[in-house]
């Protein structure tokens, strides 16, 4: 059966982030995601994990100047330095929180700058797996759509296919989020089984709209099934934001044991 982790970056949104943790458990959830924590600190967040019983599973490097457009630095030219400090925090974060995968942003490049920023990127990505691989843990690179994110390094899964393979070290995998793929590719199931090689975790919401499974044009549920006949083992991350409320939207969770106890 497959294995979901509330995002509570996304998820939740009436109530504050540190209440986030314990409704996920509430309704099943025994991991989440929590996307950018940086505004508060390690001890706190591994305090409310404690308490709750659940397990955190991922997070992101830092965006940068998210205001002037800034979504990570991995690969933007003349950053390097920047993006060393900000995978160091995010580290430190990951150690403390006992989270197995962090997410490296790649970053908005210019057309021209691409070539320079694939050999920065790959050298970039290199000294974060090898910091990364002596505390067990996983550097995940994912492509984004370019309708919601125009200028994004990784657009495409076989361009970050090769430049995994390229990079060239074990714990570097793919972060395969349904909803960037269907808005670039679509083929979806085809998608999870060409790559399940290099795939350590599946990210979901509806496309479009960004909300629970039982909206929009894809067939989610099936998806899922899918990925439990391919033998995949990992988590899927619920990077939804709620129709309505989670608990109103949470049909699709009660074949696989999520909702309200009774």
């Amino acid at each position: 059966m497959p294995r979901f982790a509330a995002n509570v970056s996304t998820m939740f949104p009436d109530l504050p982030v540190a209440e986030r943790f314990g409704a996920a458990r509430a309704i099943g959830f025994e991991a989440v995601e929590y996307l950018f924590p940086y505004a508060e600190g390690p001890g706190e967040i591994r305090r409310r994990l404690r308490e709750t019983g659940v397990r955190m599973i991922l997070l992101n490097t830092p965006l940068g100047d998210a205001s002037a457009g800034e979504r990570g630095l991995a690969a933007v030219p003349g950053r390097q330095a920047d993006f060393k400090d900000h995978f160091e925090q995010a580290l430190c974060y990951a150690r403390t929180l006992d989270v197995p995968m962090i997410h490296v942003m790649a970053g908005v490049v210019a057309d021209e700058q691409r070539n320079d920023a694939e050999v920065l990127f790959a050298e970039n990505i290199r000294h974060a797996a090898d910091a990364a691989a002596t505390h067990g843990i996983r550097i995940l690179l994912e492509p984004l759509n370019d309708e919601d994110t125009p200028g994004y390094f990784l657009t495409l899964t076989a361009e970050t296919r090769r430049l995994i393979q390229a990079i060239g070290r074990d714990n570097v995998r793919m972060q395969y989020d349904l909803y960037h793929r269907q808005i670039m590719e679509g083929n979806l199931a085809r998608g999870i089984a060409d790559n399940l090689d290099l795939i350590a975790h599946i990210q979901f919401s509806s496309v479009p709209g960004r909300h629970e499974p039982q909206f929009g044009e894809v067939n989610l549920p099936y998806l899922f099934d899918v990925c439990d006949r391919l033998g995949y083992d990992g988590w899927i991350g619920c990077e939804y934001r709620p129709m309505t409320t989670v608990a109103e939207g949470l049909g699709w969770g009660r074949p696989y044991g999520l909702g309200p106890n009774p």
